[in-house]
């Protein structure tokens, strides 16, 4: 590995120079691309990564993965970049990895919404969930309570305010924690918790939170089923508006050889998959099966569960996510996307049994005294900040505390965020490794007599998936047929065959049953993943012909042959 640290979050110009480094020192299996630049004019890097001796990557399966659409999520960049280092550590010593990038290519954008996260590092972070364009409107808010780092320590925390409306007691198993007030009863200590920051006009009574001057969700943005503001709040004015969405969805567009995708986000250690607005018996059965087995190969690999969004990771039982990458790359490309949702303070502290969204609404209390023993005896007690008493400028004498979000919650903590990022490459390179992949049987030609020659050109699919990769894919028809051309010199002719012609797909082993008898849907092993092409072509014996054959997402494989 290079001498990158996994113990710490970098800055841009720290992430753009590293980045740099790797490229420059590693030019057969790295290189560096602008494939955008943010709202405030930051270049959005993308690496590539393959094995340039062995082909170019535009001619080979490629995995798209990203990281930190989200503003605070940038444990996303950091798996990013630990997964660019251990591709080129391993080159030449993992057998897999070696095959991956000798035959395939990734392409990496580590920090796709380099502003938010910029934004997020600051010595004095200022929290937003996504983009820090303005919007809806271009206007400062009026009034209410901004969050932000009053005291100026580097953390935003919560406020604890003495209130005897307030809806929080102190508990009597650790005089740390809040829990909730009984719904009947009265006569006790009681708070109100809000955010740490400063409170606009205040007039003495009545506290709201300020909305953010910055709404945007970029992961709302992207062009499949995506819906209008009063449909969807923060989905931007129009699918694709920003310049983050605009450069990932026009770079992936122009790269048809990309197989799938991973999309790096915090936090509730899970594999989620779309369909996030509809349920599972609205996807091809097919395509279903697929998804469940590249899941369980990720849970098997990484230890995180692999869940449908719209089944077991909704906000509101009664409301969809749409607009986000994972749901695009399916809908519209046909391509299998995930969204990893890196880290689990829960799973960390022991809480083994419980649903990712649910546990926020209803969770016994042992939970929380699970979380800070952990706080306690793994993080030292940096976690969970003890409550201290702050001049508050609008408020007067209120307490900070509780747990430090960003680095505890959002984000793994410095120490263990390289044991929690290097579960992923294992799982990234089988991901990739599945795809579709043209290989070449035969080319040769056959003397007729005279200068006249059968020319036969046989490939084959050696990949698991098909060509095409999903069933979305082919009913949508997103993807061409494989592609078979002959390149003939000056003093050749074509007798019969074309010069170029368009054939269909190849299956891969993807559907094959578990057993391969006795089931009357099987018939066999027949040969739907070949392919073979002739010509009869005159030409002089030691003529040199060029045979190709190419399709968008199983790659390109040439052949010379002399006559």
């Amino acid at each position: 590995m290079s001498g990158t640290r996994f113990d710490t979050y970098y800055r841009y110009a720290d992430f753009t120079r590293i980045l740099q480094e790797i490229a420059e020192a590693n030019p057969h299996l790295v290189r560096i691309a602008r494939i955008g630049k943010s709202h405030e004019g930051r270049d959005i890097w993308l690496t590539v990564v393959t094995r340039f001796e062995t082909g170019g990557d535009k001619d080979k399966p490629a995995l798209w993965v990203d990281g930190n659409i989200h503003a605070t999520e940038v444990a996303g960049s950091m798996a990013c970049l630990y997964l660019l280092n251990r591709l080129i550590a391993d080159y030449g010593k993992d057998a897999d990895v070696t095959r991956c990038l000798d035959t395939r290519a990734f392409y990496i954008c580590p920090r796709l919404n380099p502003d938010g996260a910029e934004w997020a590092l600051a010595d004095i972070p200022k929290l937003i969930r996504s983009s820090t364009r303005p919007y809806p409107y271009d206007e400062e808010p009026a009034a209410g309570l901004a969050r932000e780092d009053i005291d100026g320590d580097g953390r935003v925390l919560t406020m604890r305010i003495p209130d005897a409306s307030g809806a929080w007691k102190v508990s009597n198993l650790d005089s740390r924690l809040l829990v909730r007030r009984d719904p009947a009863e009265t006569g006790g200590q009681y708070y109100r918790l809000l955010p740490e920051g400063r409170i606009d006009d205040y007039d003495g009574v009545t506290l709201k939170l300020q909305p953010h001057k910055e709404q945007l969700d970029l992961n709302r943005n992207f062009p499949a089923s995506w819906r209008q503001e009063h449909e969807q709040f923060g989905a931007g004015p129009f699918p694709a508006s920003e310049p983050e969405v605009e450069a990932a969805v026009r770079f992936i567009t122009d790269h048809s050889n990309i197989t799938g995708a991973i999309a790096f986000h915090t936090y509730s250690g899970v594999l989620l998959r779309p369909s996030s607005h509809l349920a599972d018996d609205s996807l091809p059965v097919e395509d279903l099966w697929v998804y469940q087995k590249i899941g369980a190969q990720g849970t098997e690999a990484t230890g995180y569960p692999n869940i449908s969004v719209f089944h077991d990771f909704r906000y509101h039982p009664k409301e969809v996510i749409t607009g986000s990458l994972d749901d695009w790359m399916y809908d519209h490309r046909g391509v299998f996307a995930w969204t990893v949702e890196i880290w689990s303070p829960q799973r960390q502290a022991g809480i083994t049994d419980y649903k990712f969204i649910e546990w926020y609404r209803e969770h016994p209390v042992e939970d929380d005294l699970k979380l800070l023993k952990w706080n306690d005896e793994v993080l030292a007690g940096k976690g969970f900040v003890t409550w201290y008493p702050f001049e508050h400028p609008q408020l007067g004498p209120v307490e900070l505390g509780g747990w430090d979000s960003l680095y505890t919650w959002s984000n793994p903590p410095h120490a263990l965020l390289e044991k929690e990022i290097e579960r992923f490459p294992k799982w990234l390179v089988w991901h990739l490794l599945i795809s579709p992949k043209l290989e070449l049987l035969e080319a040769s030609a056959t003397a007729l007599g005279g200068d006249a020659w059968r020319v036969r050109l046989v490939v084959h699919n050696s990949g698991w998936l098909p060509s095409y990769v999903t069933k979305r894919a082919l009913h949508n028809k997103l993807t061409r047929g494989v592609v078979c051309e002959i390149e003939l010199p000056e003093n050749a002719r074509l007798e019969t065959g074309d010069l170029r012609e368009d054939f269909g797909q190849l299956e891969g082993r993807a559907y094959k049953p578990v057993v391969p008898s006795g089931w009357a849907g099987w018939s066999g092993d027949t040969s739907e993943d070949r392919l073979k092409m002739e010509w009869v072509v005159r030409a002089p014996k030691g003529s040199i012909l060029t045979l190709t054959a190419r399709h968008e997402r199983a790659g390109t494989v040439r052949a010379k042959v002399r006559l």
